[in-house]
């Protein structure tokens, strides 16, 4: 019923929209110049130079920069013969991509992993110096699991003396064999202070498998979770195990994260995520999702471009931030969508925050702060009167670069609806149905959409988590992407689009009159 309703308010809003989408088709089909490759490529979300890229690995801080790694095919712009892809920044929006890190071998291809700084050298790999950064990998062997092997994927290492620029396999890789169950990978390794020794948490079929190790080299089971717990529409992959600490209250828990596929909350890709103790051995999840079945609403994001996202190991203590970052795809479609020479993008990074919602807990995410040090030129506005018809909160403008942000206070029962345009007839829908407490995120006519069967074809919804009359939203957007963070990011929606042109007008709209507060759209100047 929820989904006729809001179909229904979108033709009411769209009938009686004075810039409606047939009136802005003034441009013939035949003269339309489509945006394409470079049109296409974000301006401060990182793409690799050339081919594939998926899953973001082993991230790590040291020494003043911010390393990236991803899954990558070097040699096609769809999903191949994985390597490790590596880039860099010292602010964690202008990236530098560097050579490829860690190449196949003799034991497969490198599937995601994650890195940590050893400072104790626990391994005894570094050199007495310089601390070694040691990556953990999934090997893959491609024939094995073609020749209907269990055992096809173990775990392996690499070092590295120079701060990660290059990389030593380990010789006596692998370092965790299989026990002949498929599907055996993607280690997440973290140093637990209290037990003093490595935890891995490692993704294995339907459930978290975790590992302990006193020097990263040799490894122990310690127990599982996950069995019965969550959304199991899909594998489980990418998990993710770190500390918390709650907001006001000053609580510590732990926090891990799930990737599955299929069984996102729209469907495809999503990230999934539990709050609980952790021992050193066992992960107890908190009495209040202890319960939580395939339907729930612990998502990191709920909109369907947002997959197999981890956080940075190694930050400062004097920092003191949880950041994430995410593959900004969706594995229906990811190997279609309409770039050639590259493929596929990440999310902004964000910093994770907790905090005790009632008897539960919940993750809220809002864009890393460095991202403002760009802001140039702003648009403010303190209060804009909508209702009856769309309001022009800003035309011929540049969205391609944009932070916008802007608070409805006195919420009614209705329908909020926000679009971006252009002049060829593509929008983007996007709004809150306070009658439904429901975000919802539409990109059907946003422009090139019939590369796939499902890229458009639903809309996207979410549940508003937060109890309160105003609603506070933020919105990121970067040529052909939208990151829309609601109630200070308690729930957060993040898509993907190809306008044929740049959107150029943002419009609002309801049934009724309401006041729109407190408007500010940034620019974002990365010259």
């Amino acid at each position: 019923m929820k989904k006729l309703i809001l179909v229904s308010a979108f033709s009411l809003f769209l009938a009686a929209s004075t810039i409606s989408c047939q009136d802005r088709r003034e441009k013939s089909e035949e003269n339309v110049t489509v945006q394409s490759d470079s049109d296409f490529r974000p301006n401060f979300h990182f793409t690799p130079d050339s081919g594939w890229m998926n899953d973001p690995n082993g991230m790590f801080y040291l020494d003043g920069t911010y390393h990236l790694f991803f899954q990558h095919n070097p040699d096609d712009n769809v999903w191949g013969p994985m390597h490790w892809g590596h880039a860099t920044s010292t602010d964690l929006i202008i990236w530098e991509e560097q050579p490829i890190a860690i190449e196949p071998d003799e034991y497969g291809t490198i599937f995601s992993g994650s890195a940590v700084v050893d400072h104790k050298n626990t391994s005894g790999l570094g050199d007495g110096t310089t601390p070694p950064v040691i990556a953990i990998f999934t090997y893959h062997d491609a024939e094995a699991a073609d020749a209907g092997d269990d055992d096809y994927q173990t775990q392996g290492i690499a070092y590295s003396l120079d701060k990660g620029k290059t990389w030593i396999k380990y010789k006596q890789n692998p370092v965790l064999q299989n026990p002949g169950i498929r599907d055996f990978r993607d280690p997440k390794v973290g140093w637990h202070e209290e037990e003093q020794k490595w935890i891995m948490a490692l993704a294995v079929q339907d459930r978290i498998s975790f590992y302990s190790s006193p020097n990263l080299l040799e490894w122990e089971h310690q127990s599982d979770f996950g069995e019965n717990m969550g959304g199991h529409g899909g594998v489980w992959e990418c998990p993710d195990l770190f500390k918390m600490t709650v907001e006001e209250t000053g609580e510590e828990k732990w926090v891990l994260l799930v990737s599955i596929n299929p069984g996102g909350p729209n469907g495809g890709s999503a990230t999934q995520y539990f709050v609980g103790d952790f021992d050193g051995g066992t992960f107890t999840p908190d009495k209040s999702i202890a319960g939580m079945k395939e339907e729930h609403d612990y998502w990191i994001d709920f909109g369907k471009d947002n997959y197999a996202g981890v956080t940075w190991s190694n930050i400062p203590e004097s920092d003191g931030r949880d950041i994430f970052i995410g593959w900004m795809s969706n594995w229906q479609y990811a190997n279609e969508v309409p770039t050639e020479q590259w493929r596929s993008s990440m999310t902004v990074p964000r910093n994770l925050r907790l905090k005790k919602d009632g008897d539960t807990y919940r993750i809220l995410s809002s864009p890393v702060k460095e991202l403002e040090k760009y802001f140039s030129g702003s648009k403010e506005v303190e209060t804009i009167k909508v209702g009856g018809e769309p309001e022009v909160l800003a035309s011929s403008g540049d969205f391609t670069s944009t932070v916008i942000n802007f608070k409805i206070p006195n919420l009614q029962d209705q329908i909020y609806l926000f679009t971006f345009s252009n002049e060829v007839g593509d929008n983007l829908k996007f709004g809150y149905s306070h009658i439904d407490k429901e975000f919802f995120l539409d990109r059907g006519d946003s422009g090139l959409t019939d590369f796939n069967d499902v890229f458009g074809r639903e809309t996207s919804t979410a549940p508003r988590l937060a109890d309160s009359h105003t609603l506070d939203v933020e919105i990121v957007m970067d040529k052909t992407s939208i990151e829309i963070f609601y109630d200070n990011g308690k729930t957060v929606m993040t898509e993907i689009f190809f306008p044929r042109e740049p959107y150029e007008i943002l419009t609002a709209d309801s049934k009724e009159d309401f006041e729109l507060r407190d408007l500010q759209i940034n620019q974002l100047n990365f010259n």
